[in-house]
């Protein structure tokens, strides 16, 4: 009788275990998680989409100084996160990588307001008619450093986690309701569309209080946000399905890497079967479906074969020695997705100058909208953000179904065509952009006013929106079509390192934007500068025209890949049977099945 009471108790446990397990993840979990990410990019683009106009006015920094200061601290908020990626994936999980994140970003914006806020922590005011201002001092340069590399190790915890964690509760949910309707909007549209309206109210609501009522106040509001930010993600903790993490994905890479080195002379059979398979051992690394073998980069092969002393006397195969179908498989995953996630490289440093150089075009043209409202430099940045929103309602809404007639695809088109589409708009973008730019200086040209740097031209600043909508337009097709392509291709174990590789395409894009804003700079100070501090008598429609031949070779490059590119198989596990999934890029995946042994 005791024996049946604790059986029953038991039963009555895994009953209410089951229980919470159903009630975790789904759509449930998406306001805590969207709210998270809209006050922390509501933080982020309030400030950063500003920062040259800090850095510059209040500062006194130089133009070429103040826009590398830019690229270096991008380039590093976006390099964090490969570290982040790999901390959740190892041994932290996505959760609690997030939550350490934001505390560290909110620390960094506290510092950043108080060295606003603080007269020590800045140069003062210029004279009103002085010719040269006083620059901020080295220990004040400091400051602003340290604030920087807080919020860029901030974003180390929370870019790389938040979209692979929302897709968790979601894709979790879809494999407890198979065959449930699908969601009208995919996650990654809503996400994008998430950040799209943070984006809007930092580049309007905030801009204009850094504008009108002071940097204290503009970087105090970004820095409330982002507390609230914290607050609205840990209060959805029970909600949340919270994976495990798999322990190093580096490690299992490594260890492939070094068994197929070891046996580099052995020969692959002809029969994939042959390699070695063990369920059990990967179990805690393909929850949701095995990788199966592929014919690409065959020389990793060679660590899944057995020979002599590779299983250990425990029975346990040696990892440095011998490794599974899936371990050598998840490695040829990241490594074929690496050109692809490359190609984005020249967007980011093509979409570099919005956050620069154009917002000093913009301070230069007349921003008047009524008699008693101009429209703040950095607010510009609005046309990307409402391009981008409308591009991304229209996309699911109706694009996809006009597509899908034609294509038969359910989302219309496939990860891969609609990044190669967004690489195309882009450089539309840049090419009117450097018209305008040229159409500018004829203006301040006919006006007299070449050597006025600070003059306001007779030229309307909205001049600037077709390119900055433009680029709106090709971030909806780019953005969201290169997230779902990491998403689907990367191994599971290892989708917070993948996602971390989007954010790694932004570092380098950053870096890259300022290598080529300094060599140009530099190359071009004898015959006459592209970039000077005085725009009128520079040339950047040159520049423009540069990146745009940047782009047309990158998009070649885009479109090699992709004719090479394998998608995964991956087998699930589905009662007795197994289904054999490849994966096309569509966000969904056409099966077969065939009978499990």
């Amino acid at each position: 009788m005791a024996e049946d009471g604790r059986g029953s108790k038991k039963k009555d446990a895994d009953a209410v275990e089951t229980k919470a397990k159903r009630q975790q993840g789904g759509f449930r979990t998406m306001p805590f998680i969207l709210a998270n990410d809209f006050c922390d990019r509501l933080a982020s683009v309030g400030f950063t989409s500003n920062l040259i106009s800090y850095l510059t006015l209040q500062l006194h920094l130089p133009l070429v100084q103040a826009s590398n200061i830019i690229t270096n601290y991008n380039g590093t908020a976006n390099l964090t996160p490969l570290v982040g990626g790999l901390i959740a994936d190892s041994f932290a999980g996505r959760f609690w990588t997030i939550t350490f994140g934001s505390f560290i970003y909110q620390l960094g914006m506290v510092c950043l307001t108080l060295s606003a806020v603080l007269p020590s922590l800045h140069p003062p005011p210029c004279a009103k008619h002085a010719a040269d201002c006083q620059r901020a001092s080295a220990y004040q340069i400091s400051v602003l450093y340290l604030s920087l590399l807080c919020t860029s190790i901030g974003t180390g915890g929370t870019r790389p986690c938040t979209m692979a964690f929302g897709a968790d509760q979601l894709e979790l949910d879809a494999h407890r309701h198979r065959g449930a309707k699908k969601p009208k909007w995919s996650f990654f549209n809503l996400y994008f569309f998430a950040v799209e309206l943070a984006k809007l109210a930092a580049v309007t609501v905030v801009v204009y209080i850094q504008d009108n009522l002071g940097w204290g106040w503009g970087l105090g509001v970004p820095t409330m946000a982002m507390l609230a930010a914290v607050i609205a993600f840990v209060s959805g903790y029970s909600l949340y399905v919270r994976m495990p993490p798999a322990g190093s994905p580096l490690v299992r890479l490594a260890q492939v890497a070094a068994a197929a080195f070891k046996k580099r002379k052995a020969v692959v059979p002809d029969d994939p079967r042959l390699l070695y398979q063990d369920k059990e051992l990967d179990a805690g690394i393909s929850t949701t479906g095995r990788l199966v073998h592929t014919d690409q980069l065959k020389c990793f092969d060679k660590a899944a074969i057995v020979t002599d002393g590779d299983v250990l006397p425990s029975g346990q195969p040696d990892l440095w020695r011998l490794s599974t179908v899936h371990r050598v498989e998840e490695l040829k995953s990241i490594i074929r997705i690496l050109p692809i996630c490359a190609a984005g490289i020249i967007l980011v440093t093509s979409a570099s100058h919005n956050h620069s150089f154009a917002i000093q075009q913009a301070r230069t043209m007349d921003r008047s909208i009524t008699p008693h409202f101009k429209i703040p430099p950095a607010s510009m940045l609005i046309f990307t953000n409402l391009a981008m929103l409308l591009t991304l309602a229209l996309y699911d809404r109706v694009l996809v179904r006009v597509l899908r007639r034609f294509t038969g695809r359910p989302n219309g088109i496939t990860h891969l065509q609609r990044t190669g589409v967004g690489l195309t708009i882009a450089m539309l973008s840049n090419a009117m952009a450097a018209l305008v730019e040229r159409k500018r200086k004829s203006v301040a040209a006919a006006s007299g006013l070449l050597d006025a740097p600070k003059a306001i031209l007779p030229i309307s600043v909205f001049w600037l929106v077709p390119q900055y909508a433009i680029h709106g337009v090709a971030n909806a097709f780019m953005d969201v079509g290169r997230m779902e392509f990491l998403y689907d291709q990367a191994p599971e174990s290892m989708r917070s390192t993948a996602a971390a590789l989007y954010w790694l395409t932004f570092s380098m894009g950053s870096y890259l934007g300022t290598l080529l804003v300094t060599i140009v700079h530099e190359k071009t100070q004898r015959t006459g500068q592209w970039l000077p501090d005085n725009l009128n008598r520079g040339k950047l429609d040159n520049y423009y025209w540069l990146v745009v031949v940047l782009e047309v070779v990158n998009l070649i490059y885009f479109f090699i890949c992709v004719k090479y590119y394998t998608f995964k198989p991956l087998e699930m596990d589905s009662g007795e049977e197994v289904e054999l999934y490849h994966g096309n890029g569509n966000g969904t995946d056409d099966a077969k099945k065939s009978s499990s042994n």
